[in-house]
């Protein structure tokens, strides 16, 4: 890939049609590398470097760049000096069970990397995210997941109303619903979140069962983050 190739896959458009993303930093970097020594496919990801990292370790295919041809790259005000390529489609770790949280236009970009985090945290659980959300590869998504990208199994543009075919027991959240602790939540096979400022449209909801996280405070809601936070440990507790 060259690099002005490599420059447009900062817009999502061109990683869709490249299935390839920009990772970028030490960290994320190094997870990347963990992540390869599991998943031989990620063996054709790439770095673009400049010359403070080009004795970076490992058998990287390495391209070397200046620090202007790095700032044009980078979404960060101080750029580390390091990016990978990453091939889309060879991130899909397979997991043991079909669990899933669906997230529904989800928006904000920290939430959804939080999110991710907490499913590779646990374990055993996809991530299926509605047409509308926001993009997985995005870099804020990126940062924010901390590596767990490579840990999770992302679908996108999942309909909602697939779920029924799909999965045995559906469960959302509603102030009405059953506690959290009630065993018809522990049979749950998807969680569905919605929006954080829409939630999920109701009319899509008959085939799920509502439950509810039990609190003595006086706010109206929870961050969604959080909330799907509670919801997998309880799920996995059970």
């Amino acid at each position: 890939m060259k690099f002005d190739d490599v420059k447009k896959l900062q817009q999502k458009k061109y990683r869709q049609q490249s299935r390839a993303f920009l990772l970028e930093g030490e960290h994320l970097i190094q997870e990347l590398d963990k992540a390869r020594q599991h998943n031989p496919a990620l063996a054709n990801a790439e770095l673009w470097i400049t010359e403070h990292y080009q004795d970076w370790p490992g058998d990287w295919r390495k391209h070397l760049i200046s620090e202007r041809q790095m700032k044009q790259l980078s979404e960060t005000k101080t750029p580390q000096g390091i990016v990978a390529v990453v091939p889309m489609d060879a991130i899909q770790p397979k997991v043991a069970t079909e669990r899933a949280v669906y997230l529904y236009q989800i928006q904000d970009p920290g939430n959804l990397g939080t999110i991710l985090r907490t499913l590779a945290w646990f374990g055993g659980f996809r991530c299926l995210l509605s047409p509308g959300s926001v993009d997985p590869f995005n870099s804020k998504v990126l940062r924010a997941s901390m590596g767990a990208t490579f840990h999770v199994p992302i679908e996108q543009d999942v309909s909602l109303e697939s779920l029924p075919q799909r999965f045995q027991s559906l469960g959302y959240l509603d102030m009405q619903g059953a506690a959290v602790t009630h065993n018809d939540f522990h049979r749950c096979d998807c969680l569905i979140f919605g929006n954080e400022a829409r939630g999920v449209p109701r009319d899509a909801l008959a085939a799920a069962q509502a439950f509810t996280i039990a609190g003595q405070g006086r706010i109206e809601s929870l961050n969604l983050a959080s909330t799907v936070n509670m919801c997998v440990y309880e799920l996995q507790r059970g």
